[in-house]
């Protein structure tokens, strides 16, 4: 069994935080939200915005965070895009990206291996994928006629919605639900879950074995 250690020790200080966004902001919002309330040991020095008009942006200037803005289109290729990225990322001297409702593929490079996370609105590897983002997960899943629903916080490699995950919140699928209503629910166990994440991340003691994020007790 090999073994290899997202970070070698525990960040004994704030978690320096890149925020990846393509859309609104929520993901970032609730990231602040629970920055401010202190059940999260966190510093975001740097967002980058995949679309030039999402609503995100608007949120960072109310927020007063950096902003880069990175179209995917102004790059022929995801690799020059993904190179982009990472050298404003280290520019800036983060510790972990987070891709928070962002919908570009990237590359990661060697040095950020296992330092990128994503949320995902499903219980991954059910309804994820290309194509699978926003409403179009919920609409999947009651289709489908699933009991549960849920999210997932993993880590990125590059492929969509891939990786080691790291941790899942179930929620219930109800009769009557629509998309919008089971939409709010997920998001209600998101906000929880990428902190947690975040956290658990920060603490050291995650470690991957063969594919899989195993918590290390002697950490």
């Amino acid at each position: 069994m090999t073994e290899r250690r997202p970070i070698e020790a525990p960040i004994d200080r704030p978690i320096r935080l890149a925020v990846l966004i393509s859309g609104g902001g929520t993901t970032l919002v609730n990231l602040v939200n629970k920055m401010n309330d202190a059940s999260l040991q966190a510093e975001i020095p740097l967002v980058i915005a995949s679309r030039p008009g999402c609503g995100g942006i608007e949120r960072c200037r109310e927020l007063s965070l950096r902003c880069e803005i990175i179209p995917r289109k102004a790059f022929e290729d995801v690799e020059s895009f993904s190179e982009e990225i990472f050298r404003l990322v280290r520019e800036s001297r983060v510790d972990l990206v987070v891709c928070g409702g962002f919908l570009s593929l990237l590359t990661v490079p060697e040095d950020f291996t296992d330092r990128v996370i994503n949320i995902h609105p499903s219980l991954i590897p059910a309804f994820c994928g290309w194509g699978y983002y926003g409403h179009r997960v919920h609409e999947a899943a009651l289709e489908r006629g699933v009991k549960v629903s849920g999210c997932t916080v993993h880590f990125v490699d590059n492929l969509y919605d891939h990786g080691p995950i790291i941790l899942q919140k179930v929620v219930p699928v109800l009769d009557g639900d629509t998309p919008d209503l089971l939409a709010a629910r997920v998001f209600a166990a998101e906000c929880d879950a990428l902190p947690e994440g975040i956290r658990q991340f920060a603490s050291g003691r995650l470690k991957i074995a063969n594919g899989r994020v195993v918590a290390d007790c002697e950490s």
